[in-house]
C-alpha cells in the first residue's frame, strides 16, 4: 500500500481476472479480508467510458476548417 492508498495487483492475478487498463474494480470486506472484483457496468456506462477514453484521439490529417467544409457540403 502506498502513501496515496494505492495497491498493486500482481500481474498473474490481473491476467487471471481479465483486468486490463481502465477496468473498473470494486473492493469489499469479507470478514477481515479485502475482496476485489471487476465492476459490472451497464452497456450505457460502458459506452460513456469508451467515448471518454477516445475523445480527442482522432486524427484525420485535416484542419478543423477542412472537416467543417466537408460536413457542410453533405
Amino acid at each position: 500500500m502506498t502513501s496515496k492508498s494505492q495497491a498493486t495487483i500482481p500481474q498473474t492475478i490481473r491476467e487471471a481476472a481479465g483486468i486490463v487498463p481502465h477496468t473498473d474494480v470494486e473492493f469489499s470486506l469479507r470478514g477481515k479480508d479485502v475482496v476485489s472484483r471487476k465492476t459490472l457496468r451497464t452497456p450505457a456506462a460502458r459506452r460513456r467510458c469508451l467515448i471518454r477514453r477516445l475523445r480527442g484521439r482522432a486524427s484525420a490529417g485535416m484542419s478543423t476548417d477542412e472537416i467543417m467544409a466537408l460536413t457542410r457540403s453533405l
